[in-house]
């Protein structure tokens, strides 16, 4: 699984202008499963997820994770992480797992996120999705699960 995850200061996104999904402070996550994601690969990436240090301390330091501070997460589906761009000018997606599993993992890893006690909104898997956020800092992270034994 892929995941970019942004330290944000509120997030939304919506569906056909209807607000599905809204945080306060906390992490966007966009994420993406990838062919090959071992069913195990949901929790794995949630707990780094929700273990990432990237909040401010008294210090001024980035030496919180989202559960230090009270934040939540919102999690959307995003298969275009898995953009392939070595040629030409158009992006592959062939590397993407297919909809019907991609959405079940999609769907794990927010339920690992709350299995771990935080409070978790979604955007729609596959759904035409507009998101808003006023990312915090900016802080953005790239995460890849098949970046960690």
């Amino acid at each position: 699984m892929r995941a970019l995850i942004q330290r944000v200061a509120e997030a939304e996104v919506k569906v056909a202008g209807e607000s599905i999904g809204s945080i306060g402070p906390g992490l966007l996550v966009l994420v993406c499963a990838m062919q090959g994601d071992p069913d195990d690969t949901p929790a794995k990436l949630a707990a780094r997820v929700a273990k990432l240090r990237i909040f401010r301390d008294e210090a001024d330091k980035m030496n919180r994770s989202v559960a230090d501070i009270g934040g939540s997460v919102l999690v959307v589906s995003q298969f275009t992480l898995a953009a392939d761009t070595r040629t030409g000018n158009r992006p592959g997606f062939s590397t993407a797992e297919a909809p019907a599993r991609g959405e079940v993992l999609y769907l794990r890893f927010a339920q690992s996120l709350r299995d771990l006690g935080l409070p978790v909104a979604t955007g729609r898997f596959g759904a035409d999705m507009k998101v808003s956020l006023v990312n915090d800092g900016p802080v953005t992270i790239w995460m890849d699960s098949a970046d960690r034994a």
